[in-house]
């Protein structure tokens, strides 16, 4: 397994990324979101990345962040759901986008990803609502396994662990928070999100 590559950027495209690492040029499919994000070409990079192995083929998925490389695994361990599903729900969430959507059973925003309709997204809110409600809900984030994930830090992560902590389930103060600007403040975030839990 390849967990992550450094190298130099060789070529850059919406979908892709050739990074050559010692003398070795590995073509990864990204997100594209992330490839939005990684430095320019003749710059050094790292990709965390999924090696994918099948019968016809053998694929190399990078990823800007070892969260969106954990989101990726989770997604892809959905029944239906293939490595070019995952990324393009990649392309237009992040990883917590994914993990708040899933809590709150908010089946919707994933149709907005490319080639996954009402019923594949469904299946992938309703598999992943059990997994990232508890780790939302334990202050850990998105994780595989047993590492924590840098989404812990972040105000919706921290804002759904409070409501937890005062007696709200895991679904409804995820959901909750998924309807606040993430760009305000934790304590904001709560405020907004407790006056939405009262009229429930």
């Amino acid at each position: 397994m390849i967990y992550c590559l450094t190298g130099q950027i060789v070529k850059k495209a919406l979908d892709s990324v050739v990074l050559s690492c010692a003398g070795v040029g590995y073509l990864a499919q990204v997100p594209q979101s992330t490839a939005g994000r990684l430095p320019a070409v003749g710059e050094i990079a790292t990709l965390y990345t999924v090696l994918n192995v099948t019968d016809n083929d053998i694929a190399l998925y990078g990823f800007e962040t070892e969260e969106q490389q954990s989101c990726f695994k989770l997604l892809t361990a959905v029944s239906g759901v293939g490595p070019k599903a995952g990324l393009a729900v990649l392309s237009v969430m992040s990883p917590e986008q994914v993990a708040l959507a899933a809590s709150a059973g908010d089946h919707k925003a994933f149709t907005r990803a490319s080639g996954v309709g009402p019923k594949l997204a469904q299946r992938i809110a309703l598999e992943l609502k059990d997994k990232v409600g508890k780790g939302l809900a334990g202050g850990e984030g998105f994780a595989v396994g047993d590492g924590p994930a840098p989404a812990a830090s972040s105000a919706p992560a921290q804002a759904v662990a409070a409501l937890v902590a005062l007696g709200y389930n895991a679904s409804d103060a995820a959901r909750a928070v998924s309807r606040v600007d993430d760009t305000l403040s934790v304590q904001d975030m709560i405020k907004i999100a407790l006056r939405g839990l009262s009229k429930l």
